[in-house]
């Protein structure tokens, strides 16, 4: 399966679950979650904005260290046309291979990338463009294990590390700005997109269509999408107006 077809640049929905739910949390804090309803629901939604690809994220599985919410990401799948990626709690390769077979079309990892290193390596071999390295950052050193680990490794050392592996895609989240509806680190964004020759989606406190216009004017760097949340839930970005206007 080859990955989605970026031009124009994708922006991505993210569902988020915990519990069955689709929810939101701030700065990766599970204690500051908010529900939002059945996650089909928005899948659908998102679709008939004229979504591309839709993220999905484990979050019991994040924290468990295994999937927690397979019988929600099925529904989805069976739901829709369109394909999703997965991550939380993908930690091994049959981790990985289970959700493949269930129809996910991308799966993300994360944790393992760092602490499962032969894990990571196994799958790219395995499934090739069907990987997708998620890399999580707090002030530059890279989180774990739902977020609630840190590490004394640079986000940009992992990502020349998995690009040597062969990865060709990356999601960096900055923890900093997620859901908080303050804007994306730039910076930071720019800083990675610079060190790698992969393809970066941008994650984590995109508020604003300007903050997506922004982000498109790093497409030459290898910037290729963003992943929005709950500026969707709460209104702030229009699906369909957005892609309309990185179109």
């Amino acid at each position: 399966m080859a990955i989605p077809e970026h031009k124009p640049m994708l922006v991505i929905p993210a569902i988020d679950l915990s519990e069955g739910k689709a929810v939101r949390l701030r700065r990766g804090d599970m204690a500051a979650k908010t529900v939002y309803g059945e996650p089909v629901d928005f899948a659908l939604r998102w679709q008939a904005a004229g979504a591309l690809l839709i993220h999905l994220v484990d979050l019991d599985g994040a924290i468990a260290g295994r999937p927690a919410n397979l019988p929600a990401v099925e529904q989805i799948i069976a739901a829709i046309e369109i394909p999703v990626e997965l991550g939380g709690g993908l930690r091994t390769a049959d981790d990985v291979a289970r959700v493949l077979e269930l129809g996910v079309g991308y799966a993300i990892m994360g944790t393992s990338a760092l602490q499962n290193r032969s894990a990571l390596e196994q799958c790219v071999q395995r499934f090739g463009e069907q990987i997708i390295v998620g890399i999580d950052a707090r002030d530059g050193k890279v989180a774990v294990k739902g977020w609630v680990e840190g590490s004394h490794v640079q986000a940009i050392e992992l990502a020349r590390q998995v690009e040597a592996l062969g990865v060709r895609r990356i999601i960096f989240t900055d923890i900093a700005t997620d859901g908080m509806l303050q804007g994306p680190n730039l910076p930071a964004i720019r800083r990675m997109a610079e060190a790698v020759q992969m393809e970066v989606v941008a994650s984590g406190g995109i508020t604003t269509i300007d903050d997506l216009l922004k982000l498109k004017e790093l497409e030459d760097l290898g910037v290729i999408g963003a992943i929005v949340g709950r500026a969707l839930y709460e209104g702030d970005i229009k699906l369909a107006e957005a892609i309309a206007k990185v179109s």
